[in-house]
């Protein structure tokens, strides 16, 4: 079990992983099809973001971004290297599918990338009951993208 906490994406460690996680997702899609977020766009009031440790070691991160009064946003969803196929993913989805519901959602959806790097993504969403989705909020269709969502 990690320890995830809400995070001010002040830490260092923290910083450095959300700029892995962005370069990671560049290395995938191409720049018009890339929507992760940066740290300052990370610190929207809309956005609740959280850090997984495990002692002093950061092992993920993850956020929600509210879209509107019964709909939310997974966002940013990454291990760290040391860390994977430990479970970190599939416990923050939990979390965050825990908070989702503790604030009235009524759906939370995902954006997230078409190409091989994300099987095990996909596998992950699909095991907590998403299910594939048109494009919602500003989003666009894209051959790149692939959609999911989940009723709460």
């Amino acid at each position: 079990m990690f320890t995830i906490k809400v995070d001010d994406l002040t830490h260092h460690a923290v910083q450095s992983l959300v700029a892995f996680h962005i370069s990671g997702m560049l290395e995938q899609s191409p720049p018009e099809s890339s929507h992760a977020l940066d740290v300052q766009k990370l610190r929207d009031p809309a956005v609740t973001f959280w850090s997984a440790w495990e002692g002093e070691q950061l092992a993920g991160i993850g956020a929600l971004k509210i879209l509107d009064e019964r709909h939310g946003e997974l966002k940013s969803m990454r291990t760290a290297t040391a860390f994977l196929r430990r479970g970190v993913a599939n416990q923050f989805l939990v979390h965050i599918l825990h908070v989702a519901r503790e604030r009235g959602l009524q759906r939370l959806s995902l954006e997230t990338g078409t190409q091989p790097g994300f099987a095990a993504c996909h596998q992950l969403y699909l095991k907590h009951g998403f299910v594939d989705c048109e494009p919602f909020a500003d989003y666009q269709f894209d051959p790149n993208s692939r959609f999911m969502t989940r009723v709460l």
